[in-house]
């Protein structure tokens, strides 16, 4: 059978959207500022700008003829069903997005959402029980965490340990390794932005 007369599927698409950061059941999908308008600058540029290019070679593509060897037509399809779920995803995690501004707990010492903790994590693999590894993160959404830029979800297990903690409290984090005790050096938030004075 020609392929001109098959029905493309999205199976193979499926493992890319069950890749995808899933929200806690019941829970907020917290989110900073910075990265909200991110995730929207994303979706405006997805629908703005790339979906009508995409649309309009697949449209001269399809003009073409054969579609079934037409590897701009293919591909474009390909991409703009990678576009269109891509939008979905956005337009879904920004519906139900709980915006949070880190720098209303400015000068805090109690690790909330947005906080940039530095901890000690005693012992470790090789190292004797009196030594201690220093670690600095920052504990942002789901969507917008980068483990390249030592920055975790609040869901994760690091995240859920430290959370609500003080600068001075000794945690036990549940690691594959077996329970580690760290200890909250310093907590950290962004200065709040100045406000114009009338």
């Amino acid at each position: 059978m020609s392929k001109a007369f098959t029905r493309e599927t999205d199976h193979d698409h499926e493992d890319d959207v069950a890749a995808l950061p899933t929200l806690p059941v019941g829970g907020k999908n917290y989110i900073t500022p910075q990265g909200y308008a991110r995730l929207r600058a994303e979706l405006l540029t997805l629908i703005d700008d790339e979906r009508p290019q995409v649309v309009e070679t697949v449209h001269w593509a399809a003009k073409n003829g054969d579609r079934s060897e037409n590897g701009d037509y293919l591909y474009g399809k390909k991409r703009l069903r990678e576009i269109d779920r891509r939008i979905r995803f956005l337009t879904k995690r920004l519906e139900v997005a709980e915006v949070t501004d880190p720098s209303v707990h400015h000068g805090c010492d109690q690790v909330f959402f947005g906080a940039i903790v530095t901890y000690a994590e005693e012992g470790g693999e090789g190292k004797s029980d009196d030594s201690h590894t220093e670690r600095t993160l920052t504990i942002k959404g789901i969507d917008e965490a980068d483990s390249r830029q030592q920055e975790v979800s609040w869901v994760s297990p690091i995240a859920r340990t430290l959370l609500r903690a003080r600068v001075g409290d000794v945690l036990s984090l549940a690691t594959p390794a077996g329970v580690r005790q760290i200890e909250v050096l310093a907590v950290q938030y962004p200065a709040p932005a100045p406000t114009g004075k009338r």
